[in-house]
């Protein structure tokens, strides 16, 4: 239940920011999902390295609920797609800023979170699907 009252929360969020942009510029919506995704990243990084596994249910309703219904990877997918099918220079750097920027501040995110909350700087092993 945590991550559904998490997700609701951050879905809300990014349609706030989203639904009342004017379209009628044809980059303004993909350049907002870039800045949602990699905010998102940061703020990640900060639950994650912050929260460690000391907050778990919290870690779930921020990181997994909040910030997974915040980003969006497909909306980004779709945009990326359009935006390379008319300009595909502008696609190109579409999907190589919101890459890069991404990882950049989700790590600068770890970072902080761990500082933060006094966590050593160790690199976190990925989880293992079973």
């Amino acid at each position: 239940m945590l991550v559904v009252a998490g997700g609701a929360v951050g879905v809300g969020a990014r349609a706030a920011l989203t639904l009342p942009l004017d379209a009628g510029h044809p980059l303004l919506v993909p350049a907002v999902t870039a800045a949602v995704n990699i905010a998102g990243s940061f703020l990640l990084g900060l639950v994650v390295g912050g929260l460690a596994e000391r907050h778990p249910a919290l870690r779930l309703f921020l990181g997994t609920g909040v910030l997974g219904g915040f980003t969006t990877y497909s909306a980004f997918a779709v945009h990326a797609v359009t935006t390379f099918t008319a300009a595909p220079v502008v696609g190109m750097l579409l999907v190589g800023v919101s890459v890069f920027a991404g990882a950049v501040a989700a790590g600068v995110g770890l970072i902080a979170g761990r500082q933060m909350a006094g966590v050593p700087d160790e690199v976190e092993a990925p989880e293992v699907a079973e």
